[in-house]
């Protein structure tokens, strides 16, 4: 887009100062390509009129074409409304106005037949309309433009209402900005990829996605920017992907010895699953190429995905070098800190965890250990990233959950080596094929989609407040067995707003229903002090107590394979991904285990099928593909964080089709033009040097 669209709008026509003030702070739109990218939410059919015995408070906006038969103001000076009743060959309707009544008194006419167009209403039982839109009825006002076509709609706020900045008001300066900057939109695919996909124009498509002239332009103008849009990601993210394999080369694991075969022969306390052993050997050949590998790990809650990193940092280990893992929080490093210590033991390679938390006097063995190339791996959290952690030889990097860290973070770990480590990104929530192909394009990705053997599938029940009893006994008879119990709540004090069962109320309810000596309750959540949520979750681990009071803060973190149940109060308050992380804290043992839902009867559509999908599956891909269509991209956990998903128009729950399309679109570009030199191509070159588009590239990484 031409660099005037990078103008501050206050330069719009009619904006100036105190409107753009307000536009920049209660929509983000800084400059002429904000507005220009502020879409209409909605089209309202402007080619449709009504009769008036057709008119219901249930429809949306309506139009119709009535004479205006009696006018009068209604009330006492301090409180007036204007009325005027209208009539068709069908019937007669009301019309109030509360608000400009001089005004819109001024200009209506008794006898006079007006075209009418608002929310339809009821008063008294009879069709009303409140506050119409309202102008003279003749055949030419029929033809002009603004009466026979779809008129858009815009997202606003009630501040900027007050400063004349509703739906109309930003249809005007849009108007207004394409009438003077329309010419200035210039095209950014090349002609071929315009023909063979029958694209529209790019200057025509942001005319028509405003101002549709019908339901044809509105739908070509829309396909032409989804196109773009997801088009411009994918040619950033695959030549992201091409520069790597040419400018990052990659150290060269040649050889699986000692280390890896020991572990694999003599420790592994279980056989690997054909997911397992498939990932491996991705790992494998990636780590012989010479190239730095870059590739996205997704596996289900439980499926083993540390296993797999443990045995790539093994690998890194055979061949001279020092590997780290760096997870999004302390509790999440400290377990994989514990977990890889009790699978290779304490003499088998050097292992140190490093924390925020983690004392001065522990750290500078660590940071000497580290340095002179004796600690082989390195497990924790941002701390890894601090300038005084230098690696010897630095050869993988593990991350988890890598949505949490920041792109700047992240380079941290590559500049602590003269070439860059190998890299493996984790991620227990399972994204969609869609998202995973717009978030992590640039990666190659693995599945672990199979259980270790002997996992039973959880079996998750649905239960309402009504059959709390039911609960409780279930929840007596798992105890018996030895068993241990979870009990998560949304919130830790009662919401004045949310009527929500909270923590400080379920610990009474739970300490009546389950007295001491027989049971014994273990509380953790958000605002206890590390120190105490660590002790209070080891008393659980060790099985001194008996049942887990906490908030979501379990979500990760905490493997207790004896925990056999997970009960989730008023389940309908959380989403369907965090349903299922919380899910993924039980079924880590032989014995068969439960996911308790509780809810309301009141249950939104949403919530019930949210609820109905938990019920029904324990594959995390399938459920992440409806959590995806309900959210929506931009709220699955990471993508906002990210920044990466600004996008306007294109839905990756419904635009999978045309998405996997442009990727192999852009796939075959690269293939025969790597470095975008051929003529036709050079648009797609410029685009890239001058990071445009529409989206902000160095979000992306």
């Amino acid at each position: 887009m031409d660099q005037v669209f990078k103008t501050s709008v206050d330069y719009v026509k009619g904006v100036g100062t105190t409107r753009a003030e307000m536009l920049k702070k209660e929509l983000g739109i800084f400059t002429f390509e904000d507005l220009l990218r502020h879409f209409p939410f909605k089209y309202i059919d402007r080619t449709k009129f009504y009769k008036i015995k057709d008119i219901n408070a249930d429809l949306p906006h309506v139009q119709l074409i009535a004479r205006l038969t009696h006018k009068e103001l209604i009330g006492d000076k301090r409180v007036k409304r204007l009325v005027a009743q209208v009539k068709d060959d069908t019937g007669t309707m009301e019309l109030a106005w509360f608000q400009g009544i001089k005004w819109v008194e001024k200009t209506l006419v008794p006898g006079q037949a007006y075209i009418i167009f608002g929310k339809p209403g009821s008063f008294n039982g009879k069709a009303q309309m409140a506050h119409p839109e309202i102008e003279p009825y003749s055949p030419e006002a029929l033809k002009r433009k603004g009466n026979l076509t779809l008129q858009p709609g815009y997202s606003s706020t009630e501040k900027l209402k007050t400063f004349s900045l509703d739906s109309k008001g930003i249809q005007k300066l849009t108007a207004t900005l394409l009438e003077q900057h329309g010419k200035d939109i210039h095209e950014n695919l090349p002609q071929y990829i315009l023909q063979k996909n029958r694209l529209m124009g790019r200057q025509q498509a942001y005319r028509s996605i405003h101002f549709p002239e019908d339901a044809t332009a509105l739908h070509e103008a829309q396909h032409r920017l989804k196109f773009e849009e997801l088009f411009n990601i994918q040619l950033k993210l695959l030549k992201n992907k091409l520069l790597r394999t040419q400018k990052f080369k990659g150290f060269i694991f040649s050889k699986v010895d000692q280390y890896f075969n020991t572990f694999y022969q003599q420790k592994l306390p279980f056989d690997l699953t054909n997911a397992q052993k498939k990932v491996l050997k991705e790992i494998r050949q990636d780590t012989q190429r010479g190239v730095q590998m870059n590739r996205l790990l997704q596996g289900d809650v439980g499926s083993g995905k540390t296993v797999v990193a443990l045995m790539t940092v093994l690998m890194a280990i055979d061949n001279g070098f020092q590997a780290c893992l760096m997870a999004p929080t302390e509790i999440l490093a400290t377990q994989h800190y514990h977990s890889i210590k009790s699978l290779v033991g304490d003499d088998f390679i050097e292992v140190a965890l490093l924390t925020g938390s983690t004392k001065q006097k522990a750290r500078k063995p660590i940071h000497e250990m580290l340095k002179d190339g004796r600690l082989q791996l390195l497990i924790g959290t941002h701390a890894l990233l601090e300038d005084k952690v230098q690696f010897k030889n630095l050869g993988l990097a593990v991350i988890d959950e890598q949505h949490r860290f920041g792109v700047e973070q992240r380079s941290k770990l590559w500049h602590k080596n003269a070439l860059p480590p190998h890299v493996l990104v984790m991620t227990a929530t399972p994204i969609p094929r869609t998202l995973a192909m717009t978030l992590y394009g640039d990666l190659d990705v693995s599945v672990i989609n199979e259980l270790p053997a002997g996992r039973k599938p959880i079996e998750t029940i649905h239960l309402y407040e009504n059959q709390r009893l039911r609960m409780f006994g279930f929840m007596k008879q798992e105890i018996a067995k030895g068993r241990q119990v979870y009990v998560v709540y949304p919130l830790i004090k009662e919401s004045e707003k949310l009527d929500l069962k909270n923590l400080e109320d379920g610990i009474e309810v739970m300490s009546r229903e389950f007295p001491l000596p027989d049971y014994r309750i273990s509380i953790v959540h958000g605002k206890l002090a590390a120190a105490d949520k660590e002790a209070e979750m080891q008393r659980f681990v060790k099985g001194e107590t008996h049942i887990m009071v906490a908030t979501t803060v379990i979500e990760v973190g905490v493997n207790v394979p004896n925990a056999s149940v997970m009960i989730i109060e008023n389940a309908e308050r959380f989403g369907l991904s965090q349903l299922h992380q919380l899910r993924g804290r039980v079924g880590r043992g032989a014995e068969q285990s439960f996911c308790i839902l509780m809810s309301s009867h009141k249950l939104s559509r949403e919530g019930r099928i949210r609820l109905d999908t938990m019920v029904s599956t324990n594959d995390g891909f399938k459920i992440s593909e409806i959590d995806l269509e309900l959210r929506g991209p931009g709220d699955i956990e990471g993508t906002q964080q990210s920044g990466v998903l600004d996008l306007k128009m294109a839905n990756l729950a419904t635009d999978q089709e045309l998405l996997t399309n442009i990727r192999h679109q852009v796939e075959d570009i690269f293939e025969q033009d790597p470095q975008l030199t051929h003529p036709e191509n050079q648009i797609l070159h410029q685009m890239l040097q001058t990071k445009s588009g529409g989206l902000t590239w160095d979000k992306i990484s």
